[in-house]
């Protein structure tokens, strides 16, 4: 690295930064504009998930692949080439004619993202000197986080000024500024080995991950049990039980599973799934408490939720210097926990307006969620060599991914059942047809309350509100299980100290970490 890169490194960091939280908010931004796709492209209940469903599914199911791809050929070409993609699926869903030519432009995104967010990630470890790359990767994490509540305000401020393809037309000239910038400050890198590709282990990590995160998302549709649902899982675990199989056959591995022995790696890992299950669960509930049963609007319930972002996004670099001081092990169990007391917080709201206790509730857990991201992500790329660490980025991208689908998908669930039964037992009265439709959702049950109007209309709309409470504060407490659990396992497994190893694949750097080792 030349010393006047060195010197430029931090300018590095934000054309990374401005790359990555344009492509976390391309995940989030869309949902504030359904219901204006439902008017505008007449769009369907299926269609319209599926817009949202086909950027997640494709981005997932091809984070490995594209590490992989970047270590091999160059870093800097897999981000340049991501973002000129982004940028021109982006312009194209703007101008969308019709919900599956929308759907379609979507899952391009999600090519496109599956490069970006990888390469940002390996980029900064190459930059940065170990002494330094702590707090380069909890700003990473801290925007990360940030991003995902920023997206719902950014949507939500655009709809009430432009039409709903300006949520899209605005990554245009942020791509413009990462690619110009990124020209100049980005540097070249990639693994000198240039060992051959595994295309084997790429195709069935595609397949095994794009089915299970496919299982997962339509669970809650279908059912658990659903066939198409076991289907789903059962070509994921045949798919990911063949790549692990093949990959420790392979000579050149895309991703060596002997990475998992190390404590580094998979404490982290599940450190992170669990922590996004938690944040992007929680955030699917809070958007319908907000809008649904406090009645904000989207623009509204996006901007009530801003303490979270901006606490995250100064926790998750603060905790690199707390690391230093009481070591990984603490700060990420202290912070799982922190999330557990927050989302016990939350769990407390109520169907009326309390506004400063939703902020305490947001700003803990966001404290909490900030202090894990951070030095999980800095553990992962710790315990991996560095000419791998496109790799090493996409494990850390796809446990985010497969923990934020789990959490909406099994918090979604716990909801759901529990709000029927709540609803019938607050309306017993109802006539069975008009029970049925408002069991289905909060919303609907809305809906016909407004549509039933008067003492009636509104006793429907005031049981709905509290069973969805009720429901809601069940799932938070699910929620703070998990992450409490999460918190006795890291405090348990992770090593004390996250320190770069020469040979992440030596014998000693694999031997099981003792549960209390410094």
């Amino acid at each position: 690295m030349s010393e006047e890169l060195d010197d430029k490194r931090w300018w590095t960091l934000a054309v990374l930064c401005l790359s990555l939280v344009m492509v976390v908010v391309g995940n989030t931004v869309l949902n504030v504009a359904l219901p204006t796709l439902v008017r505008d492209l007449e769009a369907t209940s299926t269609e319209l998930q599926w817009m949202v469903d086909s950027y997640a599914l494709v981005f997932a199911g091809l984070l490995l692949t594209a590490g992989a791809l970047g270590d091999r050929y160059g870093r800097k070409g897999a981000l340049v080439g991501g973002l000129v993609l982004f940028g021109a699926a982006s312009a194209v869903s703007a101008f969308a004619t019709s919900a599956t030519h929308l759907i379609i432009t979507r899952a391009v995104m999600g090519v496109a993202a599956a490069f970006v967010m990888p390469a940002t990630l390996s980029i900064l470890t190459s930059v940065f000197p170990p002494h330094e790359r702590g707090r380069a990767i909890g700003v990473w994490a801290g925007l990360a986080g940030a991003g995902a509540a920023i997206g719902p305000v950014a949507g939500g401020w655009l709809l009430e000024h432009f039409w709903w393809g300006s949520v899209f037309l605005l990554n245009v000239p942020i791509v413009i500024a990462a690619l110009v910038a990124g020209y100049f400050l980005v540097p070249k890198s990639r693994d000198p080995h240039h060992v051959a590709l595994d295309l084997v282990g790429a195709g069935l990590s595609i397949v095994g991950l794009s089915a299970l995160l496919y299982g997962i998302i339509e669970a809650p549709t279908y059912g658990w049990s659903d066939p198409l649902t076991l289907s789903a899982f059962a070509v994921a675990v045949a798919f990911l039980v063949g790549f692990a199989w093949w990959e420790r056959r392979v000579e050149h591995p895309m991703l060596d599973l002997r990475y998992f022995r190390d404590a580094r790696f998979s404490a982290a890992g599940g450190a992170i799934t669990l922590v996004f299950f938690a944040m992007f669960g929680t955030f699917f509930l809070l958007t319908q408490y907000l809008q649904i049963v406090l009645g904000y609007s989207a623009l509204g319930a996006g901007l009530r939720t801003l303490p979270a972002a901006v606490t995250m996004g100064f926790a998750a670099p603060t905790a690199a210097r707390l690391v230093e001081r009481f070591g990984a092990r603490v700060v990420v169990s202290s912070g799982l926990a922190t999330v557990a007391v927050g989302l016990m917080i939350l769990s407390a709201m109520g169907t009326d307006a309390n506004y400063p206790l939703l902020v305490v509730a947001l700003v803990v857990m966001a404290l909490g969620m900030g202090s894990t991201m951070a030095p999980s992500t800095a553990s992962i790329m710790s315990s991996i060599p560095m000419n791998k660490a496109g790799v090493g980025s996409a494990v850390n991208d796809t446990t985010r991914e497969l923990g934020g689908a789990l959490g909406v998908a099994v918090l979604g669930s716990i909801v759901v059942s529990q709000y029927g039964s709540a609803l019938a037992s607050k309306l017993h009265d109802l006539p069975p047809a008009i029970a049925a439709a408002a069991s289905k959702s909060v919303g609907a049950a809305v809906q016909i309350g407004q549509e039933v109007g008067g003492p009636a209309g509104a006793a429907i709309t005031r049981g709905a509100r509290s069973a969805f409470v009720d429901a809601m504060g069940v799932a938070l407490i699910v929620a703070a299980g998990v992450a409490l659990t999460a918190a006795v396992l890291v405090g348990r497994y992770m090593p004390k100290r996250v320190a770069d190893s020469q040979d992440p694949l030596s014998d000693a750097a694999l031997q099981p970490a003792p549960s209390r080792a410094s």
